[in-house]
């Protein structure tokens, strides 16, 4: 499985998850929201039903006209202007009706209907105002609507009108003063309960079942439920489908530059070390392909380096070999003597040889770490005079005046004594070779605050002939020649400033390449100092 396709199916298995939730909550959310509006729409019944039976109560003188009466009941809430309806038709209703239950709950098991005898419905004598929305259609004496009158023009059938939509009736219960039921279950459960209030006096208290859930009550509400539950999973269906569209092409966009990063380390690989990254973006990803980038670049830098390297050792491997080769050829020819003058250009070229392949082992060692260094406290000044001295004969046969500055307060650093020693007598043997006859050689020694901590300077100034402007960063590249077409008595191999900056960067410190006030090249050496061990 792709990254791309990975990324797709877990964000969208976060979007089903959250889109879940969201929608089991709200249809949960939902379900007791509406349920808690029921409750209070009919608590507010419940009001106009305690003034209702305080005003009967107060006409009537107590409660024995509704003792176990429903009729009575019915007659009470056909006068509320109850705040929930519902059509008569309604699958719930219709129930009911089949079910003998009536309008308002049961029939009457408590006690014998109070209508007339020639009403066997119980229905009770007809009423003149017609019938309120929780009340029967007006009847006439058989129980059937009264015929219109002659004087007056048939009315249209009326629309079938609104009736209990909760059962609201039938979650009803009264009780007197004393706390008996007068009408409902004798302990109900608890509900809304409203106190009647006669005169200022509780002459009792009406109590409503709460609702639990609406399904089960009405067809309406049910229905009403299951439009929006419907609804609900409806839009988490939509929302699902273009979450993982959108998935779908974010984990496109947001491995095209892992794709294009893709194709590029495959061509590093096979060797093509000029290929690089598009950078498609600014964040981690654009980084990564800066840092490609910068890897392909140095592999192929490396590269030109390690070719030329190769190119160029050759061609200095070759040299010595053909003048050995030459000169031995010379001899068993017989065109040469074996003398004292040919065996000596013989060892000459043997130890030029030698010293070009042991500079490069030591490169060699620097590259892979294994160069190895005895470091303790070293004081220059010990270190610098002695090899200065040594270098003066030379330096005066070449015709040039080696002069040297060195601080009387002693300068230490950590390092390695013989190997700072090989460093600055290839500085020297380098100005010697190159500096033209009659010039001069400076070496100083100086403590510098750079700053951050206190850096020893070493600077080994020449006069001329110089280098050209810009060639002096290249003067620690392996062999590097300013000059192709200096004399090999004169060019040296060209790896020993390359040496130097090995094992000057060994120690912490660091080489460069500048001109020099005296005509010719400064190179200058810092090392860190021991803390306390010099003075400026």
């Amino acid at each position: 499985m792709t990254i791309a396709r990975k990324i797709a199916l877990a964000v969208a298995v976060i979007v089903i998850l959250c889109i879940g939730t969201m929608a089991w909550l709200t249809n949960a959310n939902l379900q007791r929201g509406f349920i808690a509006y029921l409750n209070d729409m009919q608590a507010q019944d419940l009001d106009q039903v305690s003034q209702l039976l305080a005003e009967r109560y107060r006409r009537e003188g107590g409660f024995e006209w509704l003792r176990h009466r429903p009729r009575a009941m019915k007659e009470v809430l056909d006068q509320m202007a109850p705040q929930l309806q519902m059509e008569p038709d309604a699958p719930g209703e219709r129930r009911r009706e089949r079910e003998g239950r009536g309008v308002y709950g049961p029939p009457d098991r408590q006690g014998p209907r109070d209508g007339p005898p020639d009403d066997p419905e119980g229905r009770g004598p007809p009423r003149d105002e017609g019938r309120s929305a929780y009340g029967p259609p007006r009847r006439g004496d058989n129980g059937r609507p009264p015929p219109p009158r002659r004087d007056e023009a048939p009315r249209p059938p009326r629309p079938r009108e609104l009736q209990d939509p909760m059962a609201f009736a039938a979650r009803l219960t009264v009780k007197d003063e004393y706390g008996e039921s007068v009408m409902g279950p004798r302990n109900p459960p608890a509900g809304i309960e409203r106190p009647i209030m006669v005169d200022g006096r509780k002459v009792g208290t009406v109590q409503l079942l709460l609702l639990r859930q609406a399904s089960g009550q009405s067809a309406t509400a049910a229905n009403f439920l299951r439009t929006q539950t419907r609804d609900i999973l409806l839009l988490s269906g939509v929302l699902l489908l273009v979450a993982m569209g959108l998935a779908v092409g974010l984990a496109r966009h947001m491995l095209r530059p892992v794709t294009a990063l893709h194709g590029v380390t495959a061509r590093l690989a096979r060797g093509e070390l000029a290929a690089r990254a598009p950078v498609l973006s600014r964040d981690e990803l654009g980084e990564l392909a800066l840092h490609v980038n910068a890897m392909a670049q140095e592999l192929e830098r490396n590269e030109t380096q390690r070719r030329q390297m190769l190119a160029d050792v050759s061609h200095e491997l070759r040299t010595p070999l053909t003048v050995i080769r030459g000169e031995i050829e010379a001899l068993i020819d017989g065109v040469r003597k074996a003398d004292q003058q040919a065996l000596e250009s013989l060892h000459s070229e043997v130890l030029r040889l030698a010293k070009l392949v042991d500079d490069l082992h030591q490169l060699a060692l620097a590259d892979t770490g294994d160069l190895h260094f005895d470091m303790h406290e070293v004081e220059l000044q010990s270190v610098l005079s002695p090899l200065l001295e040594r270098c003066r004969p030379r330096a005066a046969a070449a015709g040039l005046a080696l002069r040297w500055e060195l601080p009387p307060q002693p300068v230490t650093v950590n390092g390695d004594a013989r190997r700072l020693e090989q460093v600055v007598v290839n500085l020297l043997e380098n100005s010697i070779r190159y500096t033209d006859r009659g010039g001069v050689i400076v070496l100083a020694l100086r403590v510098r605050h750079d700053g951050r901590q206190l850096q020893a300077e070493i600077t080994v100034d020449d006069s001329a002939p110089g280098v050209p402007a810009g060639a002096h960063a290249r003067l620690f590249e392996r062999l590097y020649r300013v000059d192709q077409a200096r004399t090999r008595e004169r060019g040296g191999s060209g790896l020993g400033l390359a040496i130097c900056k090995a094992m000057v960067e060994a120690h912490g410190g660091a080489i460069a390449a500048l001109p020099s006030e005296h005509g010719g090249v400064r190179i200058r050496i810092t090392l860190p100092v021991i803390t306390g061990a010099s003075n400026q």
